[in-house]
């Protein structure tokens, strides 16, 4: 094999890091979307029982937003392994204790129930903010888009992109509002 063909090879084989801004986005949708990278389904070399995944670095774990009244709906099961350790957490519940738990069952969730589940989500890393070590930042060469655009926040807008919005009516000087 020429070394030209080597390098090529492993460049097939080898892990990409992609990182994911999890900021309003259904933790299920995006379950969906990560496990494709996680497993290397996006790759030509892709079959189920073939480890040729990729790393997924998530950020913003804690601003994901659920649909509707998920949040109070959704319970989230738990067993110790003993006799009578079953429990079933609230998602609400959960995301206060752990702002990464929410996102990282529902991709363990998604991935292929085979021998390889657990070293898949080993490639999995999660951060409930921004605030990433630079050895794994080092490692990120592509960036995932986001599935639903994310809007902006009121106080974000500077103060003249404010006063030249459209208004439908202006209130005279001396209206008080109840």
């Amino acid at each position: 094999m020429s070394a030209l063909k080597r390098v090529q090879q492993w460049a097939t084989f080898a892990r990409i890091w992609h990182i994911y801004d999890a900021a309003w986005q259904n933790p299920l949708s995006s379950a969906d979307y990560l496990k494709i990278y996680l497993m290397g389904a996006h790759k030509p070399i892709y079959h189920p029982m073939n480890d040729c995944g990729d790393h997924v670095i998530v950020i913003n774990t804690a601003d994901i937003a659920l649909p509707g009244d998920e949040w109070k709906k959704r319970v989230y099961f738990h067993h110790t392994g003993y006799p009578g350790g079953a429990t079933w957490t609230l998602a609400w519940e959960l995301h206060n204790k752990d702002p990464t738990m929410v996102l990282w069952k529902a991709v363990y969730n998604k991935l292929n129930k085979n021998l390889q589940r657990r070293n898949t989500i080993a490639r999995l890393h999660l951060f409930p903010d921004a605030n990433v070590p630079s050895s794994l930042l080092a490692n990120v060469s592509n960036q995932l888009r986001q599935l639903r655009p994310m809007p902006k926040r009121l106080d974000h807008f500077q103060e003249k992109e404010v006063k030249q919005f459209p208004k439908i009516i202006d209130y005279p000087k001396n209206y008080v509002l109840r």
